[in-house]
Formats: C-alpha cells, sequence, structure tokens
C-alpha cells in the first residue's frame, strides 16, 4: 500500500452509501445540535439530504471553523465499544463482569483533543445500532465534530473485550466480522472535511481490510496534496491481520510525525531489531519525516528529529487500567503542535510539549476505560505541579 495511491473524486455521495437513513425507526436521532455554534445561524447543523433519502451530518453550512476556533485535527478510523472487566488480573471467563465503555484508538485521539480545549473532527463509520448511536452521541457530548462518522444499516459497531492483567496492562479480543468500521467507502469521505485540517492523524487498522483501506488511502492522500501534516500511530494489533506487510515503510511513507507506542512495534517495523538502539530507530526515518516519538509508559518517551533525540521522563502514578493511555499521549502532542509547527524545531519548546503529553497519559491510567478517563488541560496542569512536587 501506498499513500501516494490516487483518490477519487468525491462530488456527492453515491446511492449505495451506508449511512442512516432519515426514516429509521429508531427512537434515537441523529443530533441535530451544532457541535461548533455560531451566533449568526441557529440551524447551521440541520441535516443534509441526498437525493437517495440518506443524511449526513454538517457542522456548518460553509465548512469553516468559527473565529478563534483552535486549529483543526482529524482522526481518521476505527470506534468501538470496549468491555472492560470490573476486576484486574482475571482471564476473560473468569471476570465477574465488565465495564462498557468507548473506545477506538482514532476516536480516542480526537476526545481526548477535545477534552484539552483543542478542535477535533472524527471521520469513520459505526453501525445503525444502538451502540452506533450512542457513540456518536458520545463525540457530540465531548465537542468531537462527528460530520464525517456514517452509519451502516447492515453491520454492527465493532466490539472488542479487553483483559487486564494485574500490572493493568491489557489484551485484546475482538468482534468484527465484519463490522462497520470496516465498511467505510471512498465515496462516504467527507474531504472537505478532511482537508481543512491542520492535522490528519490515522493508525493501522484501517488498512486491513477493504473497502475501508482504500478510503484511507484517497483520505491521506487528499490531507497531503492540501498540505496537511500526517500524523502516524501504527496502533500495532498482529491477530486483526492475515498478512501485515501493508505495515511496512509504506504505511507512513508520507508521514511527517509517527508516534510508536511500544517496543514491539519498533520490533517488528525493524524485522526484529533491539528497540531500544537509538541507531535502529533512526532506521524507520524517511525524507519526510519530521518527528518520530516512542512512547514507553510510566518512563515517559523518547523523541527523535533529523536535528535532536532525547528522552524526556514520565509522571509516576498508580496504574489501574492502561487501556487509552497511548491515545491520551498523542492528543497532548498533537494539541500542542497544532498550536504551533515550529515545536518541531525548538527541542527545549518540544521537550515541555512531550512533558506535558506523558501527564496526559499518566492521568489516563488512573481510572477504567479509555474514552472516559481522558483528561482535561486543567487537570494536566494541576497534575504537573502537584504529582512533580
Amino acid at each position: 500500500m501506498a499513500l501516494h495511491a490516487a483518490a477519487s473524486s468525491v462530488a456527492a455521495f453515491a446511492s449505495n452509501s451506508r449511512l442512516r437513513p432519515t426514516n429509521s425507526p429508531s427512537p434515537r436521532a441523529f443530533p441535530t445540535t451544532p457541535l461548533f455554534p455560531s451566533s449568526s445561524s441557529s440551524s447551521s447543523f440541520a441535516p443534509l439530504r441526498t437525493h437517495t433519502g440518506c443524511v449526513r451530518a454538517a457542522a456548518g453550512s460553509n465548512g469553516v471553523l468559527a473565529a478563534g476556533e483552535s486549529p483543526l485535527i482529524v482522526c481518521f478510523g476505527e470506534m468501538l465499544i470496549d468491555f472492560v472487566p470490573t476486576v484486574s488480573g482475571l482471564s476473560l471467563a473468569e471476570a465477574p463482569a465488565f465495564k462498557k465503555a468507548p473506545g477506538g484508538a482514532p476516536a480516542n485521539v480526537a476526545v481526548g483533543i477535545a477534552r484539552l480545549g483543542g478542535s477535533s473532527a472524527f471521520v469513520g463509520k459505526v453501525g445503525e445500532d444502538e451502540f452506533g448511536y450512542m457513540l456518536a452521541d458520545i463525540l457530540k457530548e465531548n465537542n468531537v465534530n462527528n460530520q464525517g462518522l456514517r452509519f451502516d444499516p447492515a453491520a454492527r459497531t465493532a466490539l472488542a473485550f479487553v483483559t487486564l492483567r494485574s500490572d493493568g496492562e491489557r489484551e485484546f479480543m475482538f468482534y468484527r466480522n465484519p463490522s462497520a468500521d470496516m465498511l467505510l467507502e471512498v465515496n462516504e469521505l467527507d474531504l472537505d472535511l478532511i482537508t481543512k485540517a491542520k492535522i490528519f492523524h490515522y493508525g493501522s487498522i484501517s488498512l486491513i481490510t477493504e473497502p475501508c483501506k482504500s478510503a484511507h488511502v484517497a483520505a491521506a492522500k487528499a490531507a497531503k496534496d492540501a498540505g496537511v501534516l500526517l500524523s502516524y500511530d501504527p496502533n500495532l494489533r498482529l491477530p486483526l491481520w492475515r498478512r501485515p506487510t501493508v505495515l511496512e515503510r509504506e504505511s507512513w511513507a508520507y508521514g511527517k510525525l509517527l508516534i510508536l507506542s511500544s517496543e514491539e512495534e519498533i520490533s517488528f517495523l525493524t524485522k526484529g531489531e533491539d528497540p531500544y538502539d537509538d541507531a535502529v530507530v533512526r532506521k524507520l526515518f524517511h525524507p519526510n519525516l519530521k518527528l518520530l516519538l516512542v512512547t514507553e509508559g510510566p518512563d515517559g518517551c523518547r523523541y527523535y528529529s533529523k536535528e535532536f533525540s532525547g528522552r524526556v521522563s514520565g509522571l509516576k502514578v498508580t496504574a489501574v487500567d492502561t487501556t487509552g493511555a497511548g491515545d491520551a499521549f498523542v492528543a497532548g502532542i498533537l494539541s500542542g503542535l497544532a498550536s504551533d509547527f515550529s515545536l518541531l524545531q525548538d527541542e527545549g519548546r518540544l521537550r515541555e510539549a512531550l512533558k506535558f503529553a506523558n501527564a496526559c497519559g499518566a492521568l489516563t491510567v488512573m481510572e477504567r476505560g479509555a474514552i472516559p478517563a481522558l483528561p482535561t488541560r486543567q487537570a494536566v496542569l494541576d497534575a504537573l505541579v502537584n504529582i512533580i512536587a
């Protein structure tokens, strides 16, 4: 797979697009209140009808962010339901009960950015079912622009059961055969939303199968051509892949920011080389890459650019559930970069931004579930003062 593959033109939604129909009998209608309200319009989020009677959500009639709005970060990929056991250290079969929580790495990042006070949007697909409606509502409640979210009447919203070991680390069992997120099509993309972003963030799960793989490639191509910074977090889940060769260098060949969340990801991408060797990590560099980050949980993170490299220590906290910690870190650093790309050239200010991102991750592991645990900006600032002190 190469991100330079040609993107299909999207002038209108095709007649077979799987969007939520206007005549759905479900009592829960798609949100119609503004995500980004403007004093000049009280109905800018009204549904837009296609000729097939389907609806899609729209943040505004002209798609322009309100004055003073933070730079937009668009997150592309999966949104699903995590079922997290109420007791750590047990197998799925032994767990007495599970807590339902919204999840999916790109969606987690989108909510994390909004909770930090930034501007974010999510592009993906969920099932036209109660879980799908719930996830759409959660995006809205967390001030995430959901105009790029689509509903599939023929597939269910993805589910993931998460085993929590006694140390808070996780193992996953997915139910997606196929799930709605795998069925997003090129003609369902909102390219206007994608191309007005400052950062386009994505993972690798959306590259596993068609038609979502083609939609992913088209979205990334459109963003790149519009001058949007591409951010890639592989989010390695090998059990989901039949042939994970798509995760090779082509997956991030045009990205300017690569975020690796485990030693396992480095070992995989370098074909088994030492993930702690800086020379090995630098083998992942390509001409377009501006910054490479490696998260190391409670130990913080490593950073590599063409000019400098180093390590930023993390905050020491008691981990309850590490689900979403890496996504919180990503939300923290993308929020900083969206406000000021010059961080990429200023090591001192980059280190401060990474310290903030580390704190985002640390606070997230102190609660169960991903999205429910994502911190606010004030909570992060307080932690940087109180925990360090």
